[in-house]
């Protein structure tokens, strides 16, 4: 099958490692710019514009795609799913990578147009096209040095900097969100070279669900405890103060007391023959000298 790739950040090169190094089929790495580092791997690279006006163009250059793996968001990803579909792409998985869509609020400000690309899809969805989003919760990146920003991945998110997400391993300092239960909030990981191989393993599967969950659950540290109260509190402080960034940290840590990140029965782990790297070994492999 020949598959396309859009995006060229750190999470779309550990997909394309993931298909390169596990799988027989063609890649190819739609980019908005030349990328000599990835040619110089021997990977495909096809220059693309997402605008809706070159629509007709990216059809053309996904003419023979089987399945298009998107890492791009927003009005891009809709002008590519609607490529995507004119063109006969026979499977298509978002730019989810994160938690389940049906616990998300309807007001999310986390969403960079994620509903709106689940629900074309299920337009296409009842004209044959399959969609799947891999659900994997927290990248482990995000507890890398300099945070998922030094990885490449995140670079538009707001909040991809270390420390901007619960842990703040540099500084020693950690934040725990307790959930509408009073527990601590549970969350689901995996690393992203892990997604890679998650996503190589699921293009070979006969059929898609709409969501396939993979990963291992845990991670504690050193602890300022936040529950709903202070939480909010913390937001309208943000608000007040216009610190958009701020606002954007705490709303993810809302977000995780409330599940977001959590699930209790991944499905795809079952389907593939290999064994998630834990974060625990993770950890001390990524910090190992810092």
């Amino acid at each position: 099958m020949r598959v396309a790739i859009a995006g060229s950040n750190g999470l779309a090169c550990a997909i394309a490692e993931g298909i390169s190094t596990s799988t027989y089929h063609q890649l190819i790495i739609l980019s908005r710019a030349p990328k000599p580092h990835l040619t110089a791997k021997g990977w495909q690279v096809v220059v693309v514009s997402y605008a809706e006006t070159h629509r007709q163009d990216l059809a053309f250059k996904l003419a023979g795609v089987g399945a298009v793996i998107s890492v791009i968001s927003g009005p891009a990803q809709i002008t590519l799913i609607d490529a995507a579909a004119q063109a006969g792409v026979r499977r298509f998985a978002p730019a989810e990578f994160e938690g389940q869509a049906a616990i998300r609020p309807q007001q999310d400000a986390l969403d960079r147009g994620k509903r709106a690309a689940l629900t074309r899809l299920q337009h296409y969805q009842a004209r044959g096209m399959q969609y799947t989003s891999f659900v994997c919760g927290i990248l482990y990146e995000r507890f890398s040095p300099g945070g998922m920003n030094a990885c490449r991945i995140g670079l538009r998110s707001g909040i991809g900097a270390e420390g901007d997400y619960l842990m703040n391993i540099t500084r020693k300092k950690g934040q725990i969100p307790y959930g509408p239960n009073g527990q601590p909030a549970a969350i689901s990981m995996t690393s992203a070279k892990d997604v890679g191989k998650f996503v190589a393993a699921a293009i070979s599967l006969q059929t898609w669900p709409t969501e396939l969950p993979e990963v291992i659950r845990g991670a504690n540290f050193e602890r300022a405890q936040h529950n709903s109260q202070s939480m909010q509190s913390a937001l309208q402080l943000a608000r007040s103060a216009g610190a958009i960034q701020e606002q954007l940290c705490v709303i993810s840590m809302i977000a995780t007391a409330n599940g977001r990140f959590d699930f209790a029965t991944p499905n795809l782990n079952s389907m593939v023959n290999f064994q998630p790297k834990t974060f625990q070994v993770w950890l001390q492999e990524t910090w190992a000298g810092h």
